[in-house]
């Protein structure tokens, strides 16, 4: 159902080729938003664009690569160019390489800090802008149960999360005064592309090993789906979340409260009654 809207809201999906991207555009779309998204893969855009447009909504794909600033700011001007406005923002785009900290490259620490902190930075003041001319407007920071469960193997990745989930307070403290509000969002093991490309330091995949110790940490024995993260994304985005803003929002299953695998607690209750 599409939300009842007084007017026409759009929205800025990025890294919205795929994944969690992907599917938060298309549940904007069905709640009436008109969406502009951007990646750098052309081919997949243009068909989720032709995907959206059948909700009923406008969209527009815009491809190209965040990590060049210019492009970046270029996304929210030729947003507000098409559709007159930015109402929300969804920072999602991220890149990480898997390698420890005694290894990762100058190179490889900036790229990554790049996409995943600077680039959603700007994109929130540049969106920010507009959303000022109409008093209202949402930033949403996609982030990670890894901001606080660390693995020793992707410190840039991990430093993003953290920093952007601080970023997402800052930016709730200096315009919640205009009306706009920051929220981060927390995933935890989502099922897409990014969490099943884990490999070891001969490039042999580590991914099942990945999965059956996640499903073991899981209170809900089961990885989340990427419908799932866009649903939530698109209701902290709604009036229905007014006064939510400011703070992260953990969405794992229960991963995170988790103390003991699966196999080793029913070991240790044995025996108790169902």
């Amino acid at each position: 159902m599409k939300e009842a809207m007084q007017t026409e809201r759009t929205v800025i999906v990025t890294g919205a080729s795929r994944g969690i991207g992907e599917a938060t555009a298309l549940e904007f779309a069905q709640r009436g938003y008109r969406v502009a998204i951007t990646a750098r893969d052309t081919a997949r855009l243009e068909s989720l664009c032709d995907r959206i447009e059948q909700t009923g909504t406008q969209a527009i794909a815009l491809p190209g690569d965040l990590h060049d600033l210019e492009f970046a700011k270029s996304v929210v001007e030729k947003t507000i160019d098409r559709f007159g406005r930015v109402d929300v923002l969804v920072n999602n785009a991220v890149w990480r390489e898997l390698i420890s900290m005694r290894e990762i490259s100058i190179e490889s620490w900036e790229r990554t800090l790049r996409l995943g902190l600077t680039v959603p930075a700007f994109l929130a003041r540049w969106s920010a802008e507009s959303m000022q001319e109409r008093g209202q407007g949402v930033i949403v920071n996609i982030s990670s149960i890894m901001s606080q469960q660390a693995a020793g193997l992707s410190p840039a990745y991990i430093a993003c999360k953290g920093g952007i989930e601080s970023l997402t307070y800052e930016l709730a403290a200096l315009y919640g005064g205009d009306g706009i509000r920051a929220v981060a969002v927390c995933p935890g093991a989502i099922d897409t592309e990014l969490s099943r490309d884990y490999s070891n330091v001969d490039g042999n995949s580590v991914t099942a090993q990945m999965e059956r110790f996640s499903l073991e940490m899981i209170s809900l024995g089961r990885w989340g789906q990427p419908s799932e993260i866009a649903k939530l994304i698109a209701f902290v985005a709604s009036d229905d979340a007014s006064y939510i803003t400011g703070t992260s929002i953990l969405a794992d299953g229960g991963w995170f409260r988790q103390h003991l695998a699966r196999s080793i607690r029913n070991r240790m209750t044995e025996g108790e009654s169902s």
